[in-house]
């Protein structure tokens, strides 16, 4: 009789997605590369697909928990590729946003000379349009830009040392959040994050409270909270430019 499957993301560890846990943003990545198939994670047999966009994942994009919430939303199943990459010229910020899910979420910012080591999704029609929709890109009043990153500004390498001619990354309309300097912070991980964001505006305690766990229970799904909240970081003068704007597509 055949044991457990080894590939499914209760296995791999990677079931927990924070749309529905809010402190374990961004989520847990895979360790390689693989093929999100339903509730399972398997080997790839290449790594680049030409029939289907290629999109920087800088946050829970990139875990694979997070993906299978997004698609079963809209009813989508169709296999996503994820293959590790290495792209240079961005650093992971903190979006001057507060999520309707509870979190504060990462935006990528310009960053030359800066290495990540993120994910590349490779995502058909139908995935870029949930994708798209998730992160408020058709409407007005949404978080996200999609944003275009060329190889002529950015180097997008894949572990098997091919460079990608260009790929897209979601952009926080809004900027990103600075370190008392103007410089973009990090994205620490939600929990150091929210506790040094509470540590540093009594404003903010007022609004969320004064522990993480406080601040995710009351921003969720509180749309007006987490607009004041979203207004308080730039009343604060906490919000910079991303230096991503002018790669946006127009809407």
């Amino acid at each position: 009789m055949a044991g457990p499957d080894p590939r499914t993301l209760e296995a791999l560890g990677l079931a927990e997605a924070p749309r529905d846990h809010p402190l374990s943003y961004p989520g847990k990545w895979p360790q390689t590369s693989g093929l999100l198939d339903g509730d399972r994670l398997l080997p790839l047999k290449r790594l680049v697909y030409e029939d289907r966009v290629p999109v920087v994942a800088v946050g829970s994009n990139a875990c694979p928990a997070q993906l299978r919430h997004k698609m079963a939303e809209f009813g989508v199943s169709s296999p996503i590729p994820m293959v590790k990459a290495t792209v240079t010229g961005i650093g992971v910020g903190v979006s001057a946003h507060v999520s309707l899910t509870g979190y504060v979420s990462a935006s990528p910012f310009q960053a030359p000379g800066t290495v990540s080591e993120l994910f590349i999704t490779w995502l058909d029609a139908a995935q870029l349009a949930v994708v798209d929709a998730s992160e408020g890109v058709t409407t007005p009043t949404g978080a996200y830009d999609r944003a275009r990153l060329s190889s002529e500004d950015f180097r997008i390498e894949l572990e098997s040392g091919e460079l990608l001619p260009g790929a897209y990354v979601y952009v926080n309309r809004r900027g990103v959040l600075h370190d008392g300097t103007g410089t973009p912070r990090g994205h620490p991980g939600e929990r150091p994050l929210l506790t040094s964001l509470l540590a540093g505006s009594p404003r903010l305690r007022e609004l969320f409270g004064d522990t993480p766990e406080e601040f995710c229970a009351r921003a969720r799904f509180d749309r007006a909270l987490c607009a004041r909240g979203t207004q308080l970081f730039a009343e604060e003068g906490l919000a910079t430019a991303s230096g991503l704007e002018r790669y946006v597509r127009p809407r």
